[in-house]
């Protein structure tokens, strides 16, 4: 209907500017008519509930790369691992990044080494879209997401509604520059091609809070990628790409050089070098003789070598992993009956030394899995799955989920979901934010055989609810979201910082769960006026050393507002204000000024961004922006920063923002 309309409204304004050219001079031209409808962020049909974070959203901040392209999505947190590193990781569902599967266009992206830093190999200028679900998504994707899945869409080649090269550059006060290139070619209906570029480099060095180490380190960075597309006769498509990343950091105290040597009375530093390689391709047939039958395989390979050192503490990492999946998609009798099934392959190597101690492994894991859809009718839906997988040093293990959608009325729909994930830790590349102390690591188990690291897989299992109810007042649309997720681990490797001079990795002995609970609410106040509030409230306790405890540095309570504003000329305002509740701090060292009582709490704080920007004739595009408004920040993120050789020093227990407010400008210029 919604569309029917939009074609007697669009066919009568030009039957009356015919009719008004007619009157007066036929050789004036008409101008552009264009109806415009605003996509809603959610999802209405699936019985997986996803969130759709689309590239004008992703605009409305300065969106460098991925971990920073999630400041107007409030099931999204994201924080800093330490106050050295300047690494961000993701947090869903009050759980850590590395628990949430990060896919590029179904294909898993993050993960493994780069499960904290490989969020900063995607920047925002290359990403059109991406869909966020939270719990255990689909099988066909595999079995480790455990808080949700973030699948991320690159600018597609083939698309004629985009510009045929993008140029981005941005610089902040702070004295970080990028520049981003998007390049497309579209050759012919079958075949086209993008090229992606990418260099970013942090040349300021700043100080902020005095305390001798700077507040994020001097670096360099260079992605690269291309891919091509082809659509062949028959219902054949092939697409492949190949990407390279290449990252070298340095950070520490201000008189720290690179390749100085380091100990008792020399500078403290860290730095880090990483190199990676990609390649993928997936290869698809459509049955056009069979009606919704398609068969696809998806192809990746990567390898990845990192070096790191924090001031005494050298941690090497190497990476090679294989990827293959196979999916097949028919009905049964008609589309109400919808059935994927097929195989993956997940081959895994690593090969790690941290402080001189190696750990190697390799990780074999074929599996098969089978996804039925049923739909009723438009009020009731559901995908019932499970894949069975077996690992060459777990066993075989099986991953079973449920998805139903209930609609009782057009714009109201209850979804409700529960499934079972396992995963891998790979708790040095996770958990690198400790090595930023005098903390020694310990892996406590008793297990004699081939377990990574002689630990027990992470078994979870995750249920959920949630309501999406659509409305329309004052002719202006709305939404309000309200979920509920419970995620309860059978298994899990606990990440035990309550004593300050260590971290302990151990299999869990009790409970640990995390309750999450998240109401949004999304209204067009005035015409093109948008407003986004959220409220988020976390429960999140783990049992560490026999005491069961609330998760550290986790904020129980957040909110959020967002509001993004458009005039008729291009001008564009968008501001975000969150509260963020305080945090639990475990055990630390006290030190002069800095004393922290065990089982303190952090303040709650607020923090502003907002940025203006004005676009002229589509093609260019000119931003202003700020971050940190409030100018909040930690004044000793650094513990025991005067001596930190010493068993005391500690940067790793950060709770808030470490750098004060930071102002950009930039442009994006498309030609056509």
């Amino acid at each position: 209907m919604d569309r029917i309309y939009k074609q007697l409204l669009l066919g009568s304004l030009m039957m009356l500017a015919l009719q008004a050219n007619a009157q007066t001079d036929s050789t004036k031209k008409l101008k552009d008519v264009t109806v415009r409808k605003r996509r809603s962020p959610y999802t209405m049909l699936d019985p997986i509930k996803k969130e759709l974070v689309s590239n004008r959203d992703l605009l409305k901040a300065a969106c460098c790369n991925l971990s920073e392209s999630f400041e107007t999505t409030p099931s999204v947190d994201v924080a800093f691992t330490d106050a050295i590193s300047g690494y961000k990781q993701v947090q869903m569902l009050g759980l850590a990044g590395p628990y949430t599967m990060i896919t590029r266009e179904n294909i898993p992206d993050t993960r493994g080494l780069a499960a904290i830093t490989g969020l900063t190999f995607t920047p925002g200028t290359w990403i059109e879209g991406m869909q966020l679900s939270k719990g255990t998504g689909s099988v066909v994707n595999g079995y480790e997401s455990v808080a949700g899945q973030i699948n991320v869409e690159w600018k597609k080649p083939f698309e004629d509604k985009d510009e045929k090269l993008l140029l981005n550059l941005y610089q902040s006060s702070q004295g970080r520059t990028e520049g981003n290139i998007v390049y497309r070619n579209k050759f012919s209906d079958k075949l086209s091609t993008n090229l992606f570029v990418h260099g970013k480099t942090q040349w300021l060095k700043l100080d902020g809070n005095g305390d001798g180490f700077l507040d994020q380190p001097l670096d360099k960075q260079f992605v690269a990628a291309n891919r091509w597309f082809w659509f062949g006769p028959n219902g054949w498509e092939v697409q492949g790409g190949v990407k390279g990343v290449f990252v070298e950091n340095a950070g520490g105290q201000w008189d720290y050089k690179e390749g100085d040597v380091q100990g008792l009375g020399k500078p403290w530093g860290y730095t880090m070098s990483t190199q990676r390689a990609e390649a993928w391709a997936k290869i698809g047939k459509m049955f056009p003789n069979k009606p919704a039958t398609s068969v696809g395989l998806q192809l990746s390979g990567l390898y990845h070598d990192q070096n790191a050192v924090y001031g005494t503490t050298n941690y090497l990492a190497t990476q090679r992993s294989f990827y293959a999946n196979l999916i097949y998609q028919s009905i049964i009798g008609n589309t109400n009956h919808v059935i994927k099934a097929g195989a993956s392959s997940l081959i895994d190597n690593y090969d790690e030394t941290l402080r001189a101690v190696n750990y190697t492994r390799n990780e074999v894991v074929p599996g098969i899995f089978a996804e039925y859809a049923y739909t009723m009718s438009s009020k009731f839906n559901l995908v019932a799955a499970i894949r069975g997988d077996y690992h060459n040093l777990y066993g075989a293990f099986a991953t079973p989920r449920l998805h139903v959608r209930y609609a009782p009325f057009a714009r109201t729909v209850f979804r409700a979901s529960v499934g079972r994930a396992q995963r891998t830790a790979n708790i040095f590349a996770e958990n690198m934010g400790y090595m930023a102390s005098g903390r020694s690591f310990y892996v406590r188990s008793a297990a004699t055989g081939s377990k990574p690291y002689g630990l027990d897989p992470e078994i979870a299992w995750n249920t959920g609810v949630n309501l999406t109810q659509k409305f329309t007042l004052d002719y202006r649309d709305g939404a309000l979201s309200v979920d509920y997720y419970y995620t309860q681990f059978q298994n899990q490797v606990v990440v035990d910082i309550e004593n300050p001079h260590a971290v302990n990795f151990y299999n869990l002995v009790g409970q640990s769960f995390a309750n999450s609970l998240q109401a949004q609410f999304d209204y067009e106040l005035i015409h093109n006026l948008d407003m986004r509030l959220a409220y988020r409230w976390y429960d999140v306790k783990t049992t560490y050393g026999g005491t069961l405890k609330e998760r550290p540095l986790i904020a129980a309570h957040r909110a959020f507002a967002n509001l993004a504003y458009e005039t008729r000329n291009h001008w564009k305002f968008d501001y975000t204000v969150q509260w963020i509740g305080s945090k639990r701090i475990p055990s630390v060292h006290e030190h002069h000024s800095t004393v922290i009582a065990p089982e303190s709490y952090s303040p709650s704080f607020f923090q502003m961004n907002a940025q203006i920007s004005k676009t002229w004739n589509e093609n260019l595009e000119v931003y202003l922006g700020g971050e940190n408004l409030t100018n909040y920040m930690m004044h000793d993120p650094i513990i025991g920063a005067d001596n930190p050789y010493a068993p005391g020093f500690d940067a790793s227990m950060v709770w808030g923002p470490i750098m004060g407010a930071n102002f950009y400008a930039g442009f994006r210029l498309k030609l056509r």
